[in-house]
């Protein structure tokens, strides 16, 4: 009997420990499954006043085109407006996007309260404008902040004969703004019309003003748009009509002359024989000299 009771204590202390072994190994594994909670500061939000809608260069801010959205207070850009007050009747130098934030450096300075180009000009620039078309315009494409070669086509008064040449007279000029008017047109008798001209806005200093008022009244303009990042100046003698038409043209072939006959070696031999020497009488005072000189070539 002690023997069985024996067994039986000792299977029931091994039961024990098992469970006891178990629930503790599983108590461990929920603690490591479970990842402890971690509290993470809240960060404070500043108000900040960005554009309701994308904004060119030159537009004179009003309330309507300011709000307020919350920043993080890591994320603040430099030079930031938390109110809407202090930016009311500003004007913007550099394009602003959509729910970009309004800052210091992108407007104009607060002596200036008139927008338009005016106010975008740089200090010893002028803005001129010129009229033009969608084909000097590149079909649309010449955007305002674009840089531009400006060509012209017209006679070179150089030449006695009317010359007409395409050449250069710009080069890396920044267009401030593009656009259309209305012109009116039409003869006398006939009433006016009004048509759209497009009207390209550009950035000169006053030399290079007057040089684009000239082109644009003497001759016909058009535009090559350019690589902002290219600012290389390239030297050019401008294109004439034989010049073009010279272009990728096939190498002339030479055409051989067939050597002369015998006969007419023969003929030439017999003329300078016959006729070796003409005589030239020179008189100096009362000295009488004759000069011989002999025949080449009679023909």
């Amino acid at each position: 009997m002690m023997g069985k009771w024996r067994a039986t204590i000792a299977l029931a202390v091994a039961l024990g420990i098992a469970v006891l072994t178990s629930v503790l190994i599983y108590r461990w594994l929920q603690q490591k499954a479970v990842p402890k909670m971690v509290e993470v500061p809240v960060e404070e939000s500043v108000p900040v006043a960005v554009a309701v809608a994308d904004l060119p260069w030159g537009t004179k801010l009003s309330r309507e085109m300011i709000k307020i959205v919350p920043f993080f207070e890591k994320s603040l850009p430099e030079g930031y407006f938390p109110d809407v007050s202090p930016l009311e009747g500003r004007v913007v130098i550099i394009p602003l996007r959509h729910n970009e934030a309004i800052i210091e450096s992108k407007l104009a300075p607060t002596s200036i309260t008139t927008g338009g180009i005016s106010a975008i000009v740089k200090p010893g620039k002028r803005a001129v404008a010129v009229k033009g078309d969608k084909v000097i315009g590149l079909s649309g494409f010449i955007r305002p902040g674009n840089r531009v070669d400006v060509l012209v086509t017209l006679t070179d008064p150089r030449y006695r004969r009317q010359r007409q040449v395409t050449k250069i007279v710009l080069e890396d000029v920044l267009v401030l703004a593009t656009g259309t008017q209305m012109e009116k047109s039409g003869k006398k008798g006939k009433g006016e019309e009004t048509s759209p001209v497009d009207v390209y806005t550009l950035q000169v200093t006053p030399e290079e003003g007057e040089k684009l008022a000239l082109a644009a009244t003497q001759g016909r303009l058009g535009f090559a748009l350019r690589n902002p990042t290219d600012t290389e100046t390239v030297l050019t003698r401008g294109a004439t009509i034989p010049k073009t038409l010279a272009s990728f043209y096939p190498p002339r072939k030479r055409r051989r002359v067939p050597p002369p006959s015998k006969e007419v070696k023969n003929e030439k031999k017999v003329v300078e024989e016959e006729n070796p020497y003409f005589t030239v009488q020179v008189i100096k005072g009362g000295n009488v000299s004759t000069i011989k000189f002999k025949t080449l070539e009679r023909f």
